[in-house]
């Protein structure tokens, strides 16, 4: 009995996988920041305790069995643990494995054949010749596990080898088996996370099937890939926005506000086709991408202004409560009042009499002065610098201020009493007012004090 440690993997693959498009041949491009590499390793279990040499033997059939311990317990393997137990070979023993690996694809033992799929996809990464058309011939085998087996490999093989499995993969996405064709669904969402350009190759053929249950499940799939800036995700949001089946268009409509995020003009220009839509979840959906936009963009403006006089009552309540964003006062009583004279919607009637009052010519008073600004605080410096000067801050005066001045400024507290303060008063200045004969000049010739009113007066 053979007590095998656990084999980690040894060897990274010989040569890096290159996907190609299976229509041009050439490399698949994509962005380097979604990708990521899927490097399989060996999934574990009991003939991971084998040692190469017996797993080539067993693989092979010249070794019958061999007794392992694994985790405490004792195994007896057989061919099949030694086919399954192919990928952990070192790189120098790679070539005859990949060789006995093909044999047990085409053996009559239909657990071989299974033992050989399930170890197909950890193997390719090393070497992958034939292992695929291989794959596509045993998804029709006569035995329904092998089938099974089969589809499972394809959908595990799908996020590392978008070409070798590309028309297998499109042929099982539309298979009337509906374990096979969920399976198959399952590796292209796998897809989207490794190759969402090839995701979107197939979401492309899958638009034009005329199954509807198909191209519902391609609406969803859509939503995963749409925050591609590429023009092919672009063309297929158009072409879904387009198709008879309105399950088809919501599910799309629902990642126009996650696009429009990543584009604001494609946000834009798929928002006004979806505004008109025949659905009213699709017009909502068209809503929620507006309120993602830019709004000073002239194009969501119109969209707006056009949606709150929509004939859908939740696209113009929508519409309606974002106009006050996107003008001023004057501008959008002008608007209001046009809207008032085809809205009945008695609550957005109420809405946009709100919009149109003015609270500073036709509110209360206290609305008035609510509207008002308050004056802005005086600096502690300025204060400070006032009350040297002597000047007053506001209504409340900085000095002691004489009652009589008080009253003639209105200044003077209520209920104060009028009295003077203990302040001394200045005296006051006596001006001498010149006598009437001085005003007419009398004086300048006869003098009052030298008159002797006793002599005859000549």
């Amino acid at each position: 009995m053979v007590d095998g440690p656990l084999h980690a993997k040894e060897q990274p693959m010989a040569e890096k996988y290159i996907a190609r498009d299976p229509r041009t041949g050439k490399p698949i491009t994509m962005e380097r920041a979604s990708h990521h590499d899927v490097d399989y390793e060996p999934l574990k279990g009991h003939w991971s305790a084998l040692i190469p040499a017996d797993v080539m033997s067993l693989a092979e059939g010249s070794l019958g069995s061999r007794d392992v311990r694994w985790k405490g317990v004792d195994y007896t393997l057989t061919r099949k643990d030694g086919v399954r137990a192919l990928s952990q070979v070192p790189k120098g023993m790679i070539l005859p494995a990949h060789k006995l690996l093909l044999q047990a694809l085409e053996d009559e033992n239909p657990d071989i054949r299974i033992a050989a799929l399930e170890v197909l996809p950890e193997f390719a990464v090393r070497r992958s010749d034939e292992l695929f058309d291989w794959l596509s011939v045993l998804l029709d085998d006569d035995v329904p596990s092998v089938r099974k087996a089969a589809s499972e490999a394809l959908a595990r093989a799908a996020p590392t080898f978008p070409s070798g499995v590309h028309s297998s993969l499109a042929n099982e996405l539309r298979s009337s088996d509906a374990q096979r064709r969920n399976t198959a669904w399952k590796g292209l969402e796998a897809l989207t996370k490794t190759w969402p350009d090839v995701v979107a190759d197939h979401v492309d053929s899958l638009f034009l099937e005329p199954n509807v249950e198909i191209r519902r499940k391609a609406a969803k799939m859509l939503n995963t890939i749409v925050a591609r800036k590429t023009s092919a995700v672009w063309d297929l949001v158009s072409w879904a926005l387009s198709d008879e089946d309105v399950q088809v268009r919501r599910t799309v409509a629902k990642a126009l506000p996650r696009l429009a995020q990543q584009d604001v003009r494609m946000g834009t220009v798929f928002a006004e086709r979806a505004i008109v839509d025949e659905d009213a979840d699709v017009r909502l959906a068209a809503i929620r991408t507006i309120e993602k936009l830019d709004r000073g963009h002239g194009r969501a403006r119109d969209l707006i202004i056009a949606g709150a006089r929509s004939s859908d009552i939740r696209v113009r309540r929508s519409c309606i409560a974002m106009l006050p964003k996107l003008m001023d006062e004057e501008e959008l009583r002008v608007l209001v009042d046009d809207l008032l004279k085809t809205e009945v919607d008695e609550k957005l009637v109420q809405t946009l009499m709100g919009y149109r009052h003015d609270a500073m010519l036709e509110g209360t008073e206290a609305e008035k002065n609510a509207a008002l600004s308050p004056a802005l605080p005086i600096p502690e410096l300025d204060r400070e610098v006032l009350t040297a000067q002597g000047k007053d801050i506001g209504m409340t005066p900085s000095r002691p201020v004489h009652p009589a001045q008080a009253l003639s400024e209105d200044i003077l507290p209520a209920g104060e009493p009028s009295q003077p303060l203990d302040r001394p008063t200045p005296p006051r200045t006596v001006e001498r007012r010149p006598t009437q004969d001085e005003l007419m000049g009398y004086h300048d010739d006869d003098d009052d004090d030298d008159w002797d009113f006793d002599e005859p007066y000549d």
